[in-house]
C-alpha cells in the first residue's frame, strides 16, 4: 500500500478507538457495563444490531461468494423479516419484563439451572469460536494480500478492539458501531461505483448485471429441484432460505446473547421493536447490494483477464517447491487465451484455472486453495486508487470490530451472570461485579486470538463457515426456548436431556453430510420439542409410580 494509504488506516483506526474511549463512560456496575443502563434509543439499537451482524466475513467474502456462485446466497436471509416480528411479539416482552442480563436467565425460572447452564454453555462454545474466526478470517486475507505476519494480524486484529470493547462494554460498542457502519457502509458503495466507473465507457451498471445475469450469476431465486427431485444438500434455495432461514434468524436474533444483548440496552419495549423490526427491512436489500459488487466485479472482470489465481502469496509458496515449473507453464496457457470472454475463450480459461488449483493443492497439500475469500480484495488492491484502498482496509478491520466488540461484550455477560454470579461467588459488590466483567471480557479476548492463531483450512467461503458453526447449535438452542415459551407440560429433565441428546445427533447429521446445513437449524429445534416430549412422558410416568408406591397414611 502507499503511504496515502497507510495515513488513511491509521487515521481511521484511531479515531474509532478514541472515540470509543470517550463514549466509554457508563455507571460501573452490570446494568451500566452489560445493557448501557437499558437507555439506547431506537437507532443506535438498530445500528448495533446490524453491526453485530455484519462483520468482517460480510464485506470480504459475500461478493467473492457472488463471483463464483452468484447472488442465491440472498435467498440465506429470506426467513429473517418473519423471525423478527415473532421475536418482538414473543421474546422481546418476556425478556424485558423480567429485567434479564442474558436470555438464559429466563430458562432457569422456566425450567432448572443446569438447563440455564447447559444452553449459556452451548452458546458459550459456539460464539467463542466463531469470534475467533472472526478475527483469523480478515487477518488471513490481509496478511496474505499485504505481505503482513498472520500471528501479528491477528493480534493487533483482536488486540486493538479489546482496548475500547474492556473500556467501556456495551456503550462503547453500541457507539462505535454507529460510525463504524457508517464508514463501512461509505467504502462499499464507493467500491461498488468504482467497479462500473473502471469499466470500458460504453459499459454502465445496467450492461454490467446484464452480463452477470448471462453467465447465471443473478440467480436470486432457486427452487432447490433436480431432475431427480428436491436436493436436500443444495445450501441455498427458496425454501431453506425461508423455513431454515427462519429458524437461524429465530436463534440467532431470539436467544443469541450476542443479539439479544444488543436490544435489551433499548430505553423500552418499543425502541427494542422497532429496532429489530426495521433490522428485518433494511437486511435483505443490504445483503443483496454487498452480494451484486461481485456480480459487478465478475462483469468487470469480462473486460479485464482475471489473474489465473487469487491469493498470490500462496502462489509465491508454491512455486518454491517441485511444482514450479507446472505452475508456470500452466501461466503462459493462461496468458495465451484471449481476455474476451466468448464462450470458447471462458471454457479455456475455466479449465487452466482448475489445472492450476490442482497443482497448487499438490504443492500445498495442507493448506486450502480456496481464492473465494480473495476476489473481492485482490479486485480492490489491484485496481482501486490510492487512499481508496486505505479506506477499504479500514473498513474490513472496522466491520470486524463491530461484531467481535458484541460478542465479547455478550460471551462475557454470560459467563459473569450465568456462571461466576451463580456458582463462584453470589455475593459480588457491583464495583466487583464492574470489575469481574471487564476481566472476563479480556479473557474472551484473549482466548478468541488464541483460536485465531490455531484455525486454518476453513475450507467454505468464510461467511459460509461462520453459518455453518451456528446451525451446529442455534438449531438446538432455539428449541429449548420455543419448548420454554409454548409448551408448558414439558419440564426442566425433560428439555435438559433432550437437549444433550439432540446436540449430539446434530453432530453426527453434519458429519454424514447428507442435508445442507440451514436445515440443521428446523432439525435441531424440532428434536428437541419431540424428544423433550418423549422424555417427558417417560419422567411423568416414572413420577405416578413413585407415587404410587408411597405408604398410606392411615
Amino acid at each position: 500500500m502507499s503511504s496515502i494509504d497507510w495515513i488513511v488506516l491509521f487515521t481511521t483506526l484511531t479515531a474509532i478507538i478514541i472515540y470509543g474511549i470517550y463514549k466509554s463512560r457508563t455507571t460501573k456496575n452490570l446494568d451500566g457495563y452489560f445493557l448501557s443502563n437499558r437507555s439506547m434509543p431506537w437507532y443506535l439499537v438498530l445500528l448495533s444490531i446490524m453491526g453485530t451482524q455484519a462483520s468482517a466475513i460480510t464485506f470480504l467474502s459475500a461478493p467473492g461468494q457472488a463471483y463464483t456462485d452468484g447472488m442465491r446466497f440472498v435467498q440465506y436471509y429470506f426467513g429473517l423479516p418473519l423471525a423478527m416480528i415473532i421475536i418482538c411479539i414473543v421474546f422481546v416482552p418476556v425478556f424485558r419484563r423480567l429485567k434479564v442480563y442474558t436470555a438464559y436467565e429466563f430458562l432457569e425460572e422456566r425450567f432448572d439451572v443446569k438447563t440455564r447452564t447447559f444452553t449459556s454453555f452451548l452458546f458459550q462454545v459456539s460464539r467463542g469460536l466463531s469470534t475467533g474466526i472472526s478475527i483469523y478470517a480478515p487477518s488471513l486475507i490481509l496478511s496474505s494480500l499485504l505481505g503482513w505476519n498472520i500471528y501479528w494480524t491477528n493480534i493487533i486484529m483482536g488486540g486493538l478492539l479489546i482496548i475500547y470493547t474492556v473500556s467501556g462494554g456495551a456503550k462503547a460498542v453500541a457507539y462505535t458501531q454507529k460510525l463504524q457502519l457508517l464508514i463501512i457502509i461509505t467504502g462499499m458503495a464507493i467500491a461498488g461505483y468504482m467497479v462500473v466507473h473502471l469499466m470500458p465507457a460504453n459499459i454502465g451498471f445496467a450492461d454490467a448485471l446484464q452480463i452477470g445475469g448471462k453467465s447465471g450469476k443473478m440467480n436470486v431465486i432457486t427452487n432447490g429441484m433436480t431432475n431427480t427431485g428436491f436436493d436436500w444438500k443444495d445450501r441455498y434455495n427458496i425454501w431453506s432460505g425461508l423455513i431454515g432461514g427462519l429458524f437461524l434468524a429465530l436463534s440467532y436474533f431470539g436467544t443469541d446473547q450476542s443479539q439479544v444483548g444488543r436490544y435489551l440496552t433499548a430505553k423500552d419495549n418499543k425502541e427494542s421493536k422497532l429496532g429489530l423490526l426495521i433490522n428485518g427491512l433494511v437486511k435483505v436489500p443490504m445483503q443483496f447490494l454487498i452480494l451484486m459488487i461481485g456480480v459487478l466485479v465478475f462483469s468487470f472482470y469480462h473486460y479485464n483477464k482475471a489473474p489465473i489465481y487469487f491469493n498470490d502469496t500462496q502462489i509465491v509458496a508454491a512455486k518454491a517447491t517441485i511444482k514450479k515449473d507446472s505452475l508456470e507453464n500452466l501461466e503462459k496457457q493462461y496468458a495465451l487465451v484471449s481476455a474476451d470472454n466468448d464462450p470458447d475463450s471462458y471454457r479455456e480459461k475455466s479449465v487452466i484455472k482448475k489445472q492450476y488449483k490442482d497443482v497448487l493443492k499438490r504443492a500445498l497439500p495442507d493448506e486450502d486453495v480456496n481464492d473465494t475469500n480473495y476476489i473481492f480484495l485482490r479486485f480492490v488492491i489491484d485496481y482501486l486508487p490510492k487512499g481508496l484502498i486505505g479506506l477499504l482496509i479500514a473498513v474490513i478491520f472496522l466491520a470486524a470490530w463491530g461484531s467481535i466488540a458484541a460478542a465479547l461484550n455478550a460471551l462475557a455477560s454470560c459467563t459473569v451472570v450465568d456462571i461466576h454470579k451463580k456458582f463462584i461467588n453470589k455475593e459480588l459488590t457491583p464495583k466487583m461485579d464492574y470489575r469481574i466483567s471487564k476481566l472476563y471480557t479480556l479473557g474472551w479476548g484473549i482466548f478468541s486470538i488464541v483460536v485465531a492463531e490455531s484455525a486454518s483450512n476453513l475450507g467454505n467461503s468464510l461467511i459460509e463457515t461462520v453459518n455453518i458453526l451456528g446451525s451446529l447449535f442455534y438449531g438446538v438452542i432455539l428449541g429449548i426456548f420455543l419448548v420454554a415459551f409454548w409448551i408448558k407440560q414439558i419440564k426442566g429433565h425433560a428439555v435438559f436431556y433432550s437437549a444433550v441428546i439432540s446436540e449430539l445427533l446434530i453432530i453426527l447429521i453434519y458429519k454424514a453430510d447428507v442435508i445442507s446445513f440451514l436445515w440443521l437449524n428446523v432439525i435441531g429445534a424440532l428434536l428437541v420439542i419431540i424428544s423433550g416430549a418423549i422424555f417427558q412422558i417417560f419422567f411423568s410416568a416414572y413420577d405416578y409410580r413413585k407415587i404410587k408406591m408411597l405408604p398410606r397414611k392411615d
